[in-house]
Formats: structure tokens, sequence, C-alpha cells
């Protein structure tokens, strides 16, 4: 069988107005390189998700890596992206694990199941995409809504962050807060230095370079334990889980509102980096958005059956290939590969497992915010007009019934701080428009305009 990519050029070199396009390829070895580049670039934010949910990292970076694989099929090969740990299930996974030790199998067993659950339905939102394309969608979720959402995601993480800066006292009273502290400004510190005095992808690693810095300074510190990586073996299966049962536990579905979300954020992404890409490449790659929805989906569902954290595409590998010009799909199969095999050394997973509370938490206060601030730059992109009644209330309400993390619970179904600001934000827009058409005076129509 033919190989589906043609050679670019010499195989050698990207001229300085050409691009390496998604069916061409560079020699092999420079072809593995930049996919090593790719892994290099998800890493960071791919391992991030098991250290603050507890998810085992060598079953994320397996389905990381098979859910790749899977998207690049699924688009036939159209579309380069890399699917790494989505952050928009970190609140409701912590939902989903309350009451559990961090880690425990049985807590991330009852969040697997409703990642599978949320999978399926980006799974269908993608075909009902590829049928009837994505105007429906925006009319359901408009940018105010959609920005909205995606911004109290982030901002609801808000107390965990805090937690994390005093290194986690909420499980461990007696714990040294004043080292942890010192190991999170060590590492934010270091984090927003990289920033600023390195550009190209180690400017864009910051996160990674920075959680590293504090890593080592926490372990002069004394307050890294190293021991399960010591035991732990260089070679091994990983490790995977089952999902629990929602027919033996009916509660279960009553953690569905809390991810449902998630599915909203996951769309955007998703037709966010499509159209990044498009025109990048100066494409339209807006008919494969229902097929890219559906390979995220069943990526996402995989991963729920054996364990891994929920799949996304990534932003980092699309600014990868900004920088280098090289879009080649055979780049991202190489680095779904690599993730593969780093998922079959035990030896990974218990070194991610062993960075302090801190360190997380000074990675954690960036990091959320910036989680938020992605809502408010759909704000900006779209240039939603916030001098309009309808567009002020939509946000402001949405914004505090999420940061403050209102919950309600009907029977077992319990609805946190993303669900119901979720649901404000959707019904506060649709109810002003609607009332405001329906009185149809030129005062009230300005007030959705």
């Amino acid at each position: 069988m033919a190989l589906p990519w043609k050679l670019h050029g010499d195989g050698k070199s990207v001229a300085q107005d050409a691009i390496v396009l998604p069916e061409e390829r560079l020699g092999w070895a420079r072809t593995i390189g930049f996919g090593m580049q790719h892994v290099v670039a998800m890493f960071g934010a791919t391992f991030l998700v098991p250290l603050i949910t507890g998810f085992p990292p060598t079953a994320t970076l397996f389905f990381s890596g098979l859910g790749t694989m899977l998207f690049l099929l699924i688009t036939g090969n159209r579309l380069p992206s890399y699917l790494g740990s989505s952050f928009a299930f970190l609140a409701p996974i912590a939902v989903a694990t309350s009451g559990y030790d961090h880690g425990d199998v049985a807590g991330l067993a009852r969040a697997s199941f409703a990642i599978i659950a949320m999978g399926v339905l980006v799974a269908l939102v993608g075909v009902i995409v590829q049928r009837f394309g994505i105007g429906w969608v925006n009319a359901l979720m408009p940018p105010v809504v959609m920005g909205s959402v995606v911004a109290l995601i982030g901002f609801n993480l808000a107390p965990a962050v805090k937690n994390n800066w005093f290194g986690n006292p909420a499980a461990n009273p007696d714990v040294n807060q004043g080292l942890h502290s010192t190991a999170a400004l060590i590492t934010i510190g270091s984090i927003l230095l990289i920033t600023v005095l390195f550009r190209g992808l180690i400017g864009r690693l910051s996160i990674v370079l920075g959680m590293v810095v504090g890593y080592i300074a926490a372990a002069l510190m004394g307050i890294v334990d190293f021991e399960a990586v010591k035991s732990a073996a260089w070679v091994g299966l990983p490790e995977f889980h089952l999902p629990a049962n929602p027919f033996a536990d009916p509660s279960l579905w009553g953690l569905l509102p809390a991810f449902l979300p998630v599915v909203l954020v996951l769309i955007a992404e998703n037709v966010g980096h499509v159209k990044s890409v498009g025109l990048m490449i100066d494409r339209d790659l807006d008919p494969v958005t229902g097929r890219a929805l559906l390979a995220d989906g069943v990526s996402t569902i995989l991963a729920g059956f054996g364990g891994g954290s929920a799949t996304t595409t990534y932003g980092e590998n699309i600014g990868v290939m900004a920088a280098t010009r090289v879009y080649s799909t055979a780049a991202y199969w190489v680095a779904g590969v690599i993730a593969m095999l780093l998922s079959f050394s035990p030896k990974v997973g218990a070194l991610i497992f062993s960075v302090p509370a801190g360190v997380l938490g000074g990675v954690t206060v960036a990091l959320y915010g910036l989680i938020g601030l992605i809502g408010v730059k759909i704000w900006i992109d779209n240039k939603v007009d916030f001098s309009k009644p309808i567009n002020q209330f939509t946000a402001a309400i949405a914004l505090i019934v999420g940061i403050a993390d209102f919950s309600m619970q009907l029977g077992d179904v319990m609805f946190n701080g993303i669900a119901l600001g979720t649901i404000a934000a959707v019904v506060v827009y649709h109810l002003m428009g609607l009332v405001a058409r329906a009185r149809g005076t030129a005062t009230d129509t300005a007030i959705i305009r």
C-alpha cells in the first residue's frame, strides 16, 4: 500500500514563502523530528490534566496518541491536528470524584462514565454538523453565550488554585504551606520570565518549562517524594481502568448535567482550530468540521472506556505549525506513535505524579485564568457589543453563577456552577431576545441588535 504523502521539493527544506501541505512531507528523518517537536509541544498540557485529576498519565498518553491517529483517519488526512487532554473537563471531574482520594479508581471510574457520555454527544454533534452544517450551533450558542460558558469553566476552578498553592491543606492539614507557596511563586515567576525572554517554541513551552524549574526548586526544598519514581518499572502496560456501570449505580446519571457544558467548549475548540488551520494553508476546511467533531467524540469515548483523560484538538500544536510552516499530517502520525510508546513506561507516570501541590498551584494560577480568557477572546474576536443589555446580562449572570459555584440538586441529579451558569447564559440570552422581539418596538429591538 502506497503512503498517502508526496515529497515536498527535495524533502530537505521549505522555501521562504512556501508551506508543507497536509498531503506532503519532508524526508522521514525531518518528519520524525517534527513529530517529536509536536510531542514536546503537547506534553506539558496533556500531562497536567492527569496530574490535576488523578487519572493515570500512562493511559492518558496512550489514548492521546491513539486518538490523534484516529482523528487523522476520520478526517481523511486533510486536517493536521493533535488530540491532547481537555482542560474543559477539570471542574466536572472534580465533582464526579469528590469524596474520593486523589487517583482513587472508584472515583475516576465515575468520571470515566460521564466522559464516555460526553464523547457520544460530541460524536453525534459531528454527524449532525456534517449533514446540516454549523449554523444551528451558532444560533443556539451565539458568541456572547459561548464566550461566557468557556470563561466560567476556567474561573470556576479558582478555589482549587488556592488549595494547591498552599500544598493542598484541605487533604493534608499539616502540610508546610510556606514551602509549597514558595515553590508556587518560583513556578509562576519562571513561567512569566520564560514567556517574556524567549520566542518561538521555547516561549510557547513556558508553562511546562516553568514547571520544570519549580519542580527542581521543590526538590531542593525537600517537598518532592521520589519513592514512587524509584520503584516504578521502566517498561510496563499503561494503567487502564473501566468506567463505572450506570445501571448498577443509577446515581451516575446525576453527574451528566455538570459535564454537559463541556460539549459546547469542545465544539468551540474544534470549530476554531479547523478555521485556524484553514486560514494558515489558504483552504476552506469547513466541510471537514463535522468529521473533526466526530473524531474527537470517538477519541473521547475510547479514552473513557480505558481510563484516559478526555481529548480535544490542541492549539499548542497549531502554533508549532505556524512557526515551522510544516502542516504535514505525517508528522502527527509520528507524534501519535511516540505518545503511545511513552505510555508503556510506568516510570513516566510516576514522575508526573511526583510534582508537588505547590508547583501545581503555581502553574494553575495562570492556566485556569488563561482558560477563562479564552472565553473573553471569543467575545473580542466576534466583536460582541457589551453596550447592549442582552449581552451584558447574559455574560454577567452566567459568570457570577459559575464563579460562585451555585449548586442545585434535583433527586440524584446535581447541577454545579458550570451547569447552572451555562443554563443561565442560554436562557437569559434567548428569553430576553424573545421578549424584545415580541414587543417589537424600536427601543426593544435595540436591546438585541
